[in-house]
């Protein structure tokens, strides 16, 4: 780690740029920006896909139907209070970290230089 660099918790938290640590690094809520403000570096070049988004459904979703569970369980509430309480959480839950999670995909991607894979030439054809 270079000395200009955030370690990776605090560049996440403050959606800092890799390469120069300016935020913002999103033009959204979850949108990363075309490039930084600052330095420039084109965040376009980063394939951080929706690999995120199934995990944290699937993760948020668990924690929220085993939390939903322990209420119904325990205080019997009517099923409005369910709505009105667990369909807000999820949905910031889930957005919320989505753009954590996205943002350090791309910093790590930047930090690694990983790049899409490639076969390398061996100079000897396929039989």
């Amino acid at each position: 780690m270079s000395q200009n660099e955030k370690p990776l918790a605090g560049a996440v938290l403050a959606s800092c740029c890799p390469r120069c640590g300016n935020a913002p690094l999103f033009a959204g809520w979850v949108n990363f920006a075309e490039r930084c403000r600052a330095c420039g570096l084109d965040y376009r070049q980063f394939n951080v896909g929706d690999g995120p988004a199934a995990f944290l459904i699937l993760i948020v979703g668990g924690l929220v139907v085993a939390l939903a569970l322990t209420l119904q369980l325990s205080v019997r509430p009517p099923f409005w209070v369910h709505v009105l309480l667990w369909v807000p959480l999820s949905t910031v839950a889930v957005v919320y970290c989505l753009r954590l999670s996205k943002a350090a995909l791309l910093i790590l991607e930047y930090r690694n230089q990983a790049r899409e894979g490639r076969i390398a030439d061996s100079g000897t054809p396929d039989a």
